[in-house]
């Protein structure tokens, strides 16, 4: 096991003079396609997002955002219950095999902002007086909202795609700061995909209202 973690970490390539390790490559690759399954409803995202997130625990854990670290083994944990969510969740509606798009009430809206800003303010604490972290503010806010985001994903919550867009915007510069710089591309494609995700679940509720729209009370 060790010799395979060395081996993950070692270099595969050099970009904007930084170097990009096997492990970084592995998350590049399965975070693409992942986003891309979401975007495009297809319930194959969750066990290639597993994937994913066992490849960025090793990255970031070894760029010292522990934030970052403990958000991949939560989003391994989540992605267990979209899954689940995503291929059973919708057989007690109309529309069987495909759960249904849905709009976030005003209550939900309240209750997420309010629980990520308590979230980031405890966990940046965390990291500034119990870890060497050098980024314990951006870190700890992209854990915090990440984990909305993902809840938002597994019960197909249209509005997660906008908080998902706002992470990748406090990404990007993040992991740029930690030498992370392949990363930091594949979150600028993020962005892009998160955008395409919006507009085709959109299109998916115009086309389809009826059948694919839940609308939960505020």
């Amino acid at each position: 096991m060790d010799a395979l973690l060395d081996w993950m970490n070692t270099p595969a390539a050099t970009l904007l003079g930084a170097p990009v390790s096997w492990i970084e490559v592995v998350g590049f690759v399965t975070g693409a396609a992942c986003v891309y399954g979401v975007a495009r409803q297809r319930a194959w995202n969750w066990p290639v997002g597993i994937i994913n997130n066992i490849a960025f625990m090793v990255l970031f854990l070894g760029a010292g955002l522990y934030g970052e670290t403990l958000l991949q083994a939560v989003f391994a944990a989540v992605a267990v219950y979209g899954w689940y969510n995503w291929v059973r969740g919708a057989e007690d509606t109309a529309a069987k095999g495909d759960l249904p798009i849905r709009d976030a009430g005003r209550t939900e809206i309240l209750a997420g902002v309010g629980a990520v800003v308590l979230a980031t303010v405890g966990i940046a604490a965390i990291l500034t007086h119990g870890t060497d972290s050098q980024v314990p503010w951006p870190d700890a806010f992209v854990l915090a909202a990440s984990l909305l985001a993902t809840y938002g994903q597994a019960r197909k919550i249209f509005q997660h795609w906008y908080l998902w867009i706002l992470i990748d915007v406090v990404s990007v510069p993040l992991y740029f700061s930690r030498g992370l710089n392949l990363t930091a591309i594949l979150y600028i494609g993020f962005t892009a995909l998160c955008v395409y995700g919006l507009i085709d679940w959109r299109r998916t509720r115009t086309a389809a209202p009826t059948a694919a729209t839940e609308k939960v009370p505020a």
